[in-house]
């Protein structure tokens, strides 16, 4: 146990480091945890401009694409979230969608979609946002996710073990 705290410790400095030497691009919107939004501070470029759990639910519909691997999308997602992959991910899965369409992507923190959404930007999409904290922070927050029959759901696929320590919220599945 005290090797798994010793590593846990280590990245958090580590992170907390990143964070404190990068400039910032944007403010990143409020998140449930400080040292989860600091954490995303240093993972994410910031290259995709973030839209927070609150704003998503205020805005008007998006078109939701879940980066995610099959088994996690599995698990569960947003309502009405379209699966596009994030290593299987092809522009072509998004073609039917005209270019000026909102879009939010999320993964599960907002590392995966934030490169899928830079994929969509280079293609031409104009209003790309990417899910600050991503389905983790969706669930911390006390948002609903659903399976594939949209029945609400308590599971989230938390990615691996190391990753499923920012999930506050929910049961964590790791197959």
């Amino acid at each position: 146990m005290v090797p798994q705290l010793t590593c846990r410790l280590g990245l958090s400095l580590l992170l907390l480091g990143t964070a404190a030497c990068r400039g910032q691009a944007q403010q990143a919107p409020p998140t449930t945890s400080p040292l989860y939004s600091t954490m995303l501070q240093g993972l994410l470029k910031q290259s995709v401009p973030f839209v927070s759990v609150a704003q998503l639910r205020q805005q008007p519909p998006a078109v939701l694409l879940d980066t995610r691997a099959p088994a996690e999308f599995a698990v569960s997602h947003l309502r009405g979230a379209r699966w596009v992959g994030y290593e299987e991910f092809q522009l072509a899965r998004v073609q039917d969608l005209p270019k000026n369409t909102p879009i939010v992507v999320y993964c599960s923190v907002g590392y995966r979609s934030e490169k899928i959404g830079e994929q969509l930007q280079q293609a031409g999409y104009t209003h790309v946002r990417n899910l600050y904290g991503g389905l983790f922070e969706w669930v911390n927050e006390g948002q609903p996710a659903v399976t594939a029959g949209n029945a609400p759901t308590a599971r989230v696929h938390a990615f691996s073990r190391s990753w499923g320590i920012w999930l506050q919220r929910g049961q964590k599945v790791y197959e």
